[in-house]
């Protein structure tokens, strides 16, 4: 690999021990995929702290949150001090949601864990905006921007609608991208490797955010990691949609960039999104395609009463609590089902000031922060059955949390809730 000498003097320690071993880490991380150099971020959003189990043990025994970063950001068993990062870094959703440790059963003593590591992360300038759609609350990369960025939904999201640029980064490379600046240049940083692979053509109206699921889900399970060109669109889709669109094909699929004909910033037609590449595969996305879609997330479910109903994997937008709102306000949820809505603390501060989270807690259901069923492994005590309407969190919750899980329109789940019971049904 190639280095430029402001990296061969952080290689060498000229920024301390830390900044060394980072940039070991991206040289090993970088020559190992083949990349001839490092490309500047000035972008990052990944996750430290050690709020599981193991990692809070580990740090316990080996000198606290210096020895968590040390180990499990940088690679090393060496514990060395650890800078402010020099770039703008954001953290990722964390385990727990504190102001609801109770209800999501997580004892006192993690909650003081989980504070500790916010503020040591903190401490070293990492934005804490503590979600997985960072592109929501502030931190929106233009075209043409490298980042690192962690998290499935959130790096297929800024691929592919605001044209920034990333691979799906991990912990210890976002770590040391925070350290200093640098990440591989490879995979989606160059402009060759972000041609379409493989064209779509919709027979069918797709519209609402569920059918986006269904689409995304059934398209990443067709490409798996390659890049899909959708073309015959029939509406302009939201954020929302767009954001379960990106989230279900990541989850089903490894899809990591798409392009929609005449939506996405690199896709203003056809022949720009597949940029001179022949096309290896086309394919019609109809009415038995959505079919096999809706029975694949739904494969688990089978009793028709719901425990616990989850709404916002990603995180859900104020328009989508806005929605929620419309269809909740004076209703109250049925004495057998929890409603549980994830958001980003920011977020919620806005609907807490709209009035949505009064509107939700008044009919007996919870607006959360910072986490989710499936990365807290966090779901009300008993739960059986569950209610969703993103397909990822269909495709995961199941295999996490071992139960059955329902997939429907955010209608049909806020009908769950009140009823207590699963009528949902592809329409």
């Amino acid at each position: 690999m190639k280095l430029r000498d402001d990296e061969k003097a952080m290689l060498d320690g000229a920024q301390g021990p830390a900044v060394s071993k980072a940039m070991d880490l991206l040289v090993r991380y970088g020559e190992a995929l083949g990349a001839e150099c490092l490309i500047d971020t000035n972008n990052v959003a990944g996750t430290i702290g050690a709020t599981t189990p193991f990692l809070r043990q580990y740090g316990d025994r080996n000198g606290g949150m210096d020895a968590v970063f040390s180990e499990f950001n940088l690679d090393s068993a060496e514990v060395v001090p650890i800078p402010r990062v020099k770039v703008f870094s954001s953290h990722l959703q964390q385990g727990i949601d504190p102001k609801h440790a109770a209800r999501q059963g997580v004892s006192e003593d993690v909650v003081r864990i989980y504070e500790r590591g916010q503020t040591y992360s903190s401490g070293l300038g990492v934005q804490p905006l503590n979600t997985c759609t960072p592109y929501q609350v502030g931190n929106v990369p233009v075209k043409g921007e490298h980042c690192a960025w962690m998290e499935s939904s959130a790096v297929i999201y800024i691929n592919s609608v605001l044209g920034a640029r990333t691979n799906a980064e991990g912990r210890e490379s976002t770590g040391a991208a925070m350290l200093t600046g640098k990440i591989p240049y490879w995979g989606l940083h160059i402009d060759d490797n972000r041609r379409g692979t493989h064209l779509i053509q919709l027979d069918i109206d797709v519209s609402s955010t569920a059918d986006w699921g269904l689409l995304g889900y059934w398209m990443g399970e067709q490409v798996q990691d390659r890049i899909p060109v959708i073309e015959g669109l029939r509406h302009q889709p939201n954020l929302a949609r767009l954001k379960h669109f990106g989230a279900a094909a990541a989850s089903s699929g490894g899809v990591e960039m798409y392009h929609l004909v005449g939506v996405t910033p690199e896709a203003r037609t056809r022949e720009e999104a597949f940029g001179g590449r022949e096309i290896e595969s086309v394919m019609r996305f109809g009415e038995a395609e959505r079919r096999w879609a809706y029975e694949q997330v739904n494969i688990t479910a089978r009793d028709a009463q719901v425990d616990f109903v989850l709404l916002g994997c990603p995180h859900y937008s104020l328009e989508q609590i806005w929605e929620v709102c419309q269809l909740l306000e004076g209703q109250r949820l049925s004495a057998n089902t929890e409603l549980w809505i994830f958001t980003a603390a920011s977020i919620k501060q806005l609907a807490d000031q709209a009035g949505y989270t009064r509107i939700i807690e008044t009919a007996g259901g919870h607006l959360m922060t910072d986490t989710c069923s499936a990365i807290g492994r966090v779901i009300p005590k008993g739960t059986q059955v569950a209610a969703v309407d993103s397909a990822k969190q269909a495709h995961y919750l199941p295999a996490i949390m071992g139960i059955q899980t329902w997939f429907g329109t955010t209608a049909d789940c806020v009908q769950a809730a009140v009823d207590g019971r699963w009528t949902g049904a592809l329409k």
